[in-house]
C-alpha cells in the first residue's frame, strides 16, 4: 500500500471514536485531512457533532465540508480530539508541529477527555528526535536570543521559512524554530526546560496527553496504547 493509502486508512479508522452529539477537536495535517473529508460526508448524511479546529487551515477544510464549528469559550471540555503527529514513541509521546499548529493543538489536546492520534507507520520511532526536528514556537521579539538559548541544549536550530529569507508565521503571529537534536533522551524534562525560556510560547513535545494511536500499516490498522498493541 502507498503511504497516502496508509494515512487514509488511519484517518478514517479514527472516526469510530466519534459519537453523535460530541464536541470534537479537529487536528491539523495531511492524515487528518482524510478524517475531515470522511467526517464531512457523515455530517451531510445527518451525523451531528460540533468541531473545534486547531488551525486556520483545518477551519477552512471544515467549512468546505460544512462541519459545524464551535470554540473553547463555548465548549471548554472536548469529548475527543483526533490529530496527527510527526513522531510517536513507545510511550505514546509525540513530536508535533510540522504543520505549524503545535500551540493550538496542545491547548485542544489538554482540554480533551480523549486524544486519538492517527499516523502511518513511518511515524513510529524508537526515540523522539531521530527523524524529525523539534518545533518550538517563539515570539518575534528577541527571537535570535531565544535561538541562542535553545542551542545551549546541544541542538542545531533553524528559523522555519516558507521561502528563502521569508519566515514562516504561525496562526498566532509567531515564528517557529526547528531544533535538530538527533535523539531526545528525556522528552519529559526537555519539554519543561524549553518552556521555561523567556520568548518560548510552547514546544512540539506532547507528553502524557495521548490515549491511543491508530497506525495505518501494510498489515492493516494497528492500535497502540501504553499497555498493548491491538491489530
Amino acid at each position: 500500500m502507498e503511504k497516502e493509502e496508509l494515512k487514509k486508512l488511519a484517518g478514517e479508522e479514527a472516526l469510530k471514536h466519534i459519537e453523535e452529539g460530541m464536541i470534537v477537536g479537529l487536528g491539523t495535517g495531511s492524515t487528518i485531512e482524510y478524517t475531515l473529508r470522511k467526517l464531512g460526508q457523515m455530517v451531510r448524511e445527518g451525523f451531528k457533532i460540533k468541531g473545534i479546529p486547531t488551525s486556520i487551515h483545518t477551519k477552512r477544510i471544515a467549512k468546505e465540508e460544512n462541519i459545524p464549528l464551535t470554540n473553547l469559550d463555548e465548549n471548554p471540555i472536548i469529548d475527543v480530539t483526533i490529530d496527527g503527529a510527526d513522531e510517536v514513541d513507545s510511550n505514546l509521546s509525540l513530536i508535533k508541529g510540522g504543520g505549524g499548529a503545535l500551540v493550538r493543538e496542545k491547548i485542544i489536546a489538554f482540554n480533551s477527555k480523549r486524544v486519538i492520534i492517527v499516523v502511518d507507520d513511518s511515524k513510529i520511532v524508537k526515540a523522539l528526535g531521530i527523524d524529525f526536528p523539534l518545533p518550538v514556537e517563539v515570539v518575534k521579539f528577541g527571537w535570535t536570543s531565544t535561538k541562542k538559548t535553545l542551542e545551549e541544549f546541544g541542538c542545531e536550530v533553524e528559523l522555519r521559512e516558507i521561502i528563502h529569507g521569508e519566515p514562516y508565521i504561525t496562526d498566532n503571529g509567531n515564528y517557529i524554530l526547528d531544533c535538530d537534536f538527533l535523539r531526545i533522551e528525556n522528552p519529559e524534562q526537555l519539554e519543561i526546560d524549553i518552556n521555561l525560556i523567556p520568548g518560548v510560547v510552547d514546544n512540539g513535545l506532547f507528553i502524557n496527553l495521548v490515549n491511543e494511536v491508530i497506525v495505518g500499516s501494510k498489515q492493516g490498522v494497528l492500535t497502540l496504547n501504553k499497555e498493548k498493541t491491538v491489530v
